[in-house]
């Protein structure tokens, strides 16, 4: 199924809920990247141990998708920061989401949010960069990115999927407000810009 061994079946396959999914990403090193940037595919992360943003999303969609959910992912866009890639999932007409982060606010979701732009929303305030304390976080995906409509060979591919982090960059996003409000947002105060320095995983915690 999907082009999965019998053995990377049986993992995805105890991945049944959105807790488990998110359980079993945080218990992954983050992806350092440290021979440059990758996309790996579902099969890789599971391979090397470890995993960034995009690369916990893909394979959370896998998850949902093996386990008969749409498998949704959502583009959060930051100016002057790292975008971040999350998968999305619904309760009830309740949105949620699985988030692979190495910071402690940009995480899972419960789905508790009435629409996308509720749940894209969530992250405004805690989005900021640790530096100067800015608000980065401008748009969202106008629509979330099933990836069933990509096929199969990719979940199992030993390429990186930039072409895929492409077309979920490329994809229509909504501003989250007018950029004539941005001299009304205010910064993250010395507290939050000191929580937000906190990581899960140091570079040493995962040596390749």
């Amino acid at each position: 199924m999907l082009g999965l061994s019998k053995k990377e079946l049986s993992i995805f396959k105890k991945l049944s809920t959105p807790i488990k999914i998110q359980d079993f990403l945080d218990a992954l090193p983050i992806n350092w990247e440290k021979n440059g940037e990758t996309y790996m595919s579902p099969r890789e992360v599971l391979l090397n141990k470890k995993a960034h943003c995009l690369e916990g999303a893909l394979l959370a969609g896998v998850a949902l998708w093996l386990n008969g959910e749409k498998p949704l992912l959502l583009d959060l866009k930051a100016e002057g920061d790292i975008d971040h890639v999350i998968a999305i999932y619904k309760r009830n007409g309740y949105w949620g989401a699985i988030s692979k982060t190495n910071h402690p606010t940009l995480r899972f979701r419960d789905p508790v949010y009435k629409n996308i732009r509720e749940l894209a929303l969530s992250y405004f305030h805690e989005y900021f960069n640790d530096t100067n304390g800015k608000k980065c976080l401008r748009s969202y995906s106008t629509k979330p990115f099933n990836i069933k409509k990509l096929g199969t060979k990719w979940i199992t591919s030993k390429e990186n999927l930039h072409y895929i982090a492409q077309m979920i960059d490329d994809a229509p996003h909504e501003l989250i407000f007018p950029k004539k409000n941005n001299k009304f947002i205010r910064k993250a105060d010395n507290m939050e810009r000191k929580a937000g320095k906190l990581i899960e995983w140091k570079k040493e915690d995962h040596r390749t």
